[in-house]
């Protein structure tokens, strides 16, 4: 019985912190404080468009350009992370996780586009490289 307590409470707390690292990054980017920036992308990988928030990317914008962003990147780290479907339908999907330098390297680089959007990509790297 303890195995199988410990199991769920170690979901449970994975699942938390898969909720909570996207809401800082949206929280760090609203205020746009830089020690509150760097604090949300250190310690654990984290996916494209966590980091994009991070930076200050807005999050429409980040979920548009975080498959691209990320494409022939090699990833840090892989993760199973579970998307709903229709109904009450989950399911466990591969998720790409890039470390804080993996990131600024491919941030530094990176330009879509649309130039509005490679404007304030570029201006994201040079905050991040600041």
């Amino acid at each position: 019985m303890n195995a199988k307590a410990r199991t769920a409470r170690q979901v449970i707390k994975s699942r938390a912190n898969a909720y909570r690292a996207p809401r800082k990054a949206v929280r760090a980017a609203a205020s746009a404080s830089r020690k509150a920036l760097r604090k949300v992308a250190t310690g654990t990988p984290q996916t494209a468009r966590t980091h994009l928030l991070a930076v200050g990317i807005a999050p429409d914008m980040a979920k548009r350009f975080a498959g691209s962003f990320s494409a022939r990147v090699k990833p840090t780290a892989t993760a199973r992370a579970a998307i709903a479907l229709k109904g009450r339908v989950r399911k466990s999907v591969a998720v790409k996780l890039y470390d804080l330098a993996s990131f600024a390297a491919r941030l530094a680089v990176y330009r879509p586009k649309d130039r509005a959007a490679a404007a304030r990509f570029e201006r994201a790297a040079h905050q991040l490289a600041a």
